[in-house]
């Protein structure tokens, strides 16, 4: 090879070089700020699991559409209720103090967001539920909120009843007090609490053992219990298609709304509904 050609293969080779540096540069810079959220994160919080998080405002706003079309309602009556419980300054003084004096503050950060639960709670407001079933409650925080959203329902002349299931006797911590005239734990394996479960459930969801049989397994056990306006929230159907799968054999519909925490590493997971 001659020196002249060389030459000219050198600016290309030096041209590839910093193409593929920046493209690398282009591409870590949507995650750069994650990294920095994660060392910030790692000295800062106590949580292992379960991460507490608001939704960012744009997000909010999408989880408020999607709840407005599955439900029929108007989406501001939908915001309404989503912001209802991001303001209510009671219940998470209440959840606070509950985690101050909880064995598990050596786990659990003093701050009180829901994050996809919102929906949870909108979905709790809209539909004004009789039977509400949560799969797998860990300290309560869903139950809680669920169990807010019954009471108001009840001082609207809607009454209903909340019921968790798990398998630990110590979860559900922070369902007490005023709570518990809504809301009730079936402590024991879900699967086989449900199979005892003898009412008509209006919204069901899967929050337990989040292996996927297991999953597709409780869909199964309370589709008897199902009827045409109940509606199914998914907690594991970021990973998991089983939900979506469950919907198709049963002729119903499906969508999933992903969260995008705000403020937080953490990607976010989201909503399977199947309705």
């Amino acid at each position: 090879m001659t020196n002249n050609f060389k030459g000219i293969l050198k600016p290309l080779r030096n041209v590839r070089v910093l193409n593929f540096f920046r493209r690398i540069f282009n591409a870590s810079n949507h995650f750069n700020k994650k990294y920095l959220k994660i060392l910030i994160w790692g000295f800062e919080s106590k949580e292992d699991t379960n991460y507490t998080y608001d939704l960012t405002e744009d997000n909010i706003l999408y989880l408020a559409h999607t709840i407005s079309i599955v439900t029929k309602n108007d989406f501001n009556k939908i915001l309404s209720y989503i912001n209802e419980a991001r303001n209510d300054s009671k219940l998470k003084n209440y959840i606070l103090k509950k985690i101050k004096r909880s064995k598990y503050l050596a786990v659990a950060d003093l701050r009180c967001e829901f994050g996809r639960r919102l929906g949870w709670y909108a979905f709790a407001r809209a539909i004004k539920p009789k039977i509400i079933i949560e799969t797998g409650v860990d300290k309560g925080l869903g139950a809680v909120l669920l169990c807010s959203a019954l009471i108001k329902n009840k001082q609207e002349g809607f009454s209903g009843q909340y019921f968790g299931t798990d398998i630990s006797l110590d979860a559900g911590y922070l369902l007490s007090e005023k709570y518990t005239e809504v809301g009730k734990i079936l402590y024991g394996d879900s699967i086989e609490s449900l199979k005892k479960f003898d009412k008509p459930i209006d919204l069901f969801i899967n929050d337990s053992d989040h292996s996927l049989d297991y999953e597709y397994e409780e869909y199964k056990t309370v589709k008897s219990l199902l009827h045409a306006k109940s509606i199914i929230l998914g907690d594991n159907s970021h990973c998991s298609n089983k939900l979506a799968k469950f919907s198709e054999e049963n002729s119903r519909s499906f969508l999933f709304f992903k969260e995008e925490p705000r403020d937080h590493w953490y990607p976010g997971a989201g909503i399977g509904i199947s309705f």
